[in-house]
């Protein structure tokens, strides 16, 4: 089998679940305990929130720990838009963003808040001049990806930081789920987000385990109440195993990242050039975009069709996005880039990780053109 859907969930490293069965046997103790077994075990989750925010270049304070992407990204517009009123009631999000994004944003309208959307190009790329047009003095957050999922599109974070930072006083969350551990994340002074989530499935890490990082100290609220922990911004006790495995897999995501993107440039070009070769397959991404993410549109067809007849062969691709492939429906994505109607149905993508070599390339080549050959016959 040829797994190609690391941007679903990637297959944690083995170093990462050693260390999550390691810090389980050792340090179960609950680290807000006054016993010896609570202290070593806080003592474990400080030293690994240290390295994880040494890694990203901000202070220990400043990491939450959540359980993943959804919940960062709830807690980072729910929780800077509620604490900080003051500044403005209006959320300003791309088109493009992750549903986890744009349901939280839809659920502070309820509580008076106004949302805007922020337009992209064919590529997904978000147009400037949009962004520009859209925030106002009472925006009060910005909320742009930083690699959209579906497409791979890269935002470009230092222009989209300097325009928000210098012409409001909005907080700038970027949503790093498909970026961290792909490409080089900024995140230390003004030309950088406010805010980043990170999750750790999607880093060789475990489910369950992600982190909100924020570039200073700022207002936001908790949504989770309770016993106070995390600085009392997320209570429940806290998952030490979890997040010492969480640690581990982002200093491996950080170490392994300039040659992974080599290597998986490499193969995107290569993809890139061999889609050319069918008239009625449409490359989504743009080559500017991600290493890591190759989406297309195959004309006349359904992406589940393509899926279920390369799964038949051994080839794991996806339709747009996981979070959506069950629905059936045109992906908010593709509706966002103004694709043909002939192809908005037959979205794949293919998302590259660990573990695959240029055979396994070379074999989903082949594998498409016999499938396309099959489809297109019947």
């Amino acid at each position: 089998m040829i797994y190609l859907d690391h941007s679903a969930t990637t297959k944690p490293d083995p170093a990462v679940l050693q260390t999550f069965i390691q810090a389980n046997e050792r340090y179960y103790a609950n680290p807000a305990s006054l016993h010896q077994m609570g202290v070593e075990a806080n003592a474990l989750l400080t030293r690994a929130r240290e390295q994880i925010a040494d890694i990203i270049k901000t202070s220990p304070e400043q990491i939450i720990f959540t359980s993943g992407g959804s919940e960062s990204n709830n807690f980072a517009i729910k929780g800077l838009a509620r604490a900080n009123k003051h500044r403005g009631m209006k959320i300003l999000v791309s088109a493009i963003e992750h549903a986890s994004v744009l349901e939280s944003a839809k659920a502070l309208e309820k509580e008076g808040f106004t949302i805007d959307t922020i337009d992209v190009d064919e590529h997904g790329v978000i147009l400037i001049e949009d962004l520009k047009q859209k925030l106002t003095k009472d925006t009060v957050v910005v909320s742009i990806m930083h690699v959209n999922n579906e497409m791979g599109a890269v935002q470009p974070v230092t222009e989209i930081a300097n325009i928000i930072h210098q012409n409001s006083r909005a907080f700038y969350h970027m949503d790093a789920v498909q970026s961290f551990g792909k490409i080089p994340v900024q995140f230390k002074g003004e030309d950088g987000p406010d805010a980043i989530t990170v999750s750790g499935h999607k880093i060789n890490g475990l489910k369950g385990s992600g982190f909100l990082a924020l570039r200073k100290q700022v207002n936001i609220n908790p949504i989770i109440h309770g016993g106070g922990q995390e600085m009392g911004y997320r209570s429940g006790t806290v998952a030490v195993p979890q997040d010492v495995a969480l640690a581990k897999a982002t200093r491996l995501a950080i170490e392994k990242q300039p040659q992974k993107a080599l290597q998986y440039s490499k193969w995107r070009d290569d993809l890139h050039e061999f889609f050319k070769q069918f008239p009625y397959v449409h490359v989504l991404s743009g080559s500017e975009g991600a290493p890591h993410i190759i989406s297309c549109a195959v004309k006349g067809l359904k992406g589940e069709i393509l899926v279920n007849a390369m799964q038949h062969e051994g080839i794991i691709i996806s339709t747009s996005s996981a979070c959506s492939s069950k629905e059936h429906t045109v992906s908010h994505v593709v509706r966002a880039i103004k694709l043909d109607p002939s192809y908005e149905k037959g979205v794949i993508r293919m998302s590259l990780g660990e573990g695959i070599t240029d055979a396994d390339i070379e074999t989903f080549k082949a594998v498409f053109s016999k499938v396309m050959h099959q489809v297109k016959e019947m």
